[in-house]
């Protein structure tokens, strides 16, 4: 009986603390080829503090989220390394239209909220201006067989692809970003529904640059 109780406690907890999907977007296909020289992006790559409110493209977003965290091979396998093969990221995307959650498998965006949740994407001033602010978010649960010591290690060594890939496209596209640790993880974590072992790590505005 005791045991019955707990785990009721445990899908109760999970169902308050999970968004639901509202609808599904597909994004226009990646574009993979073309685009500037990996050594004029490493050129170019840089971190920007100045962002216009113009929106981007669904082709730039499309883009972007591929390069991020897209899958890249038939097997499933994605545009950056990942310990385990865990994938333990999912990306989040906050727009003026609502937030998102990036599905690689069908290279969508799945509506969750039609919030503007851009105030929540980290704590200066100049991140709200951006049109789109992706935040990673950590799975703990993905990572399995494992001590949250590795967990926070590799979650830590993983982002840093994904930041990096981000960072890059946009100097290919033309876009101004910036990686951002000054994040009020608690209340991101409570303002996207996420479940105890999903951890905010760290968040990404994407945005044309400013004047």
């Amino acid at each position: 009986m005791k045991r019955t109780v707990i785990s009721l406690v445990v899908l109760l907890s999970f169902a308050v603390c999970s968004a639901q999907v509202i609808e599904t977007k597909p994004l226009p296909p990646a574009q993979k080829t073309g685009g500037m020289p990996v050594m004029e992006a490493f050129q170019l790559r840089k971190s920007g503090r100045s962002f216009s409110s113009k929106e981007i493209t669904p082709q730039q977003l499309s883009n972007v989220l591929w390069a991020a965290y897209g899958i890249n091979r038939p097997e499933g396998l994605r545009t950056v390394p990942a310990a385990k093969e865990w994938y333990e990221y999912d990306i989040y995307v906050m727009k003026t239209d609502g937030w998102f959650l990036y599905e690689p498998k069908s290279h969508a965006l799945q509506k969750m909220g039609n919030e503007d949740l851009r105030a929540f994407g980290g704590t200066q001033d100049f991140v709200k201006v951006a049109p789109v602010i992706l935040v990673f978010v950590a799975d703990f649960d993905r990572m399995t067989g494992t001590t949250d010591e590795v967990r926070i290690f590799y979650s830590a060594v993983d982002v840093g692809y994904i930041s990096q890939n981000v960072y890059l496209c946009c100097a290919s596209e033309g876009l101004a970003t910036i990686v951002l640790g000054q994040v009020d993880k608690v209340k991101a974590h409570e303002v996207l529904k996420l479940r105890p072992n999903q951890r905010v790590i760290l968040s990404q505005p994407v945005a044309y640059p400013g004047q």
